[in-house]
């Protein structure tokens, strides 16, 4: 259907992401509504995950009743459909206190490259035009992708002192060293920023983590979400069995500093709930206002234990470990091997 759910508290599950050309999508579904049944079932709980993992993304067709932002009910049946994902979710400007803002919700590294090529030049261009002063890359559900398209994501977001430098080494074992390599930075676009913050979660995987990692040797970067990142420094060489491709873990990757062992993912900067009642780019969603709070006032509200995101309790967490199984997690590099 091209929609994901997660549980913003124990019985309540909302919409975390659409797929605008899927049937989800079309419908008008969006992000931040709540789902308050499904093909009638109004056991929307967490020890029902695995049911609702069976309608939402194994069915045909499934019925939902929606409680939408302005408590307004709607209930819409799906079909499953074949559709194009598009993971560039928004791109917009704040202008708040004084600071011009860079907003970008990017999903993916995988799809149509030229078209998310495209999207970047359009977006850090207009960035730049706009005189924008900091960016916020939302990365909280991308579960990574091409190691090309990080590179071109990379080179668009280092500052212009990168440019040259070492970006990242891909990292063999002993057999297969041969095949070691290193890519240097290219810097893309007039962006030249001191500072990037990252929103992340669990969720936030391969790829996505690369991309930090590359960054953090040349400019202060920020990260902020619901939980540290997924926690998977390694990458796989797609090899074609039939009709099917297998991903063997095939190497690993470091920065210019010869940092890359976060297996057990790339810490936060500051812990805040996942606004999963708001919308993308929503400044109140709580991700996004917390890295508005920093740039415009220079820190974080303090934090005790006592202000955990609801998500990581142990039952709200566990639920949302099962309805995140169906997304990919991988750092992807296509070259061919001999």
């Amino acid at each position: 259907f091209g929609m994901s759910v997660f549980f913003r508290s124990e019985g309540d599950l909302r919409v975390r992401h659409v797929e605008k050309h899927s049937p989800a999508g079309q419908a008008g579904i969006k992000r931040g509504w709540k789902i308050t049944s499904i093909n009638g079932n109004s056991n929307i709980s967490t020890s029902n995950s695995n049911y609702i993992v069976q309608q939402v993304y194994q069915s045909a067709n499934a019925g939902f009743s929606f409680q939408k932002p302005d408590n307004s009910s709607v209930n819409l049946t799906l079909n499953g459909a074949a559709y194009m994902d598009d993971p560039v979710i928004l791109d917009t400007v704040y202008q708040i206190n004084g600071r011009k803002i860079g907003y970008f919700a990017f999903n993916s590294f995988l799809g149509d490259t030229a078209s998310i090529y495209n999207a970047f030049s359009r977006i850090f261009n207009g960035f730049s035009s706009a005189g924008v002063q900091d960016v916020i890359v939302d990365l909280r559900y991308n579960g990574g992708g091409y190691v090309s398209v990080q590179h071109k994501l990379a080179n668009w977001l280092a500052p212009a002192a990168a440019n040259g430098q070492l970006m990242m080494k891909q990292v063999f074992n002993e057999k297969y060293s041969t095949y070691n390599s290193t890519d240097h930075f290219q810097k893309l676009g007039s962006l030249n920023l001191p500072r990037i913050f990252f929103i992340v979660s669990g969720g936030t995987a391969s790829a996505s983590e690369l991309l930090i990692n590359n960054l953090q040797p040349y400019m202060d970067v920020q990260l902020v979400g619901p939980s540290k990142t997924y926690g998977k420094p390694v990458g796989y060489f797609p090899i074609p069995v039939g009709s099917w491709y297998i991903f063997p873990v095939s190497f690993r990757s470091t920065n210019k500093n010869g940092s890359g062992n976060y297996f057990n993912g790339i810490d936060l900067n500051n812990q805040v709930a996942d606004g999963l009642d708001k919308d993308w780019g929503d400044v109140q969603e709580l991700c996004l206002q917390r890295a508005i709070g920093y740039i415009t006032s220079g820190s974080y509200p303090s934090q005790s234990i006592n202000t955990i995101p609801v998500q990581e309790q142990p039952a709200v967490k566990a639920g949302n470990k099962v309805l995140d199984l169906p997304s990919f997690k991988g750092t992807v590099d296509t070259r061919h091997l001999r």
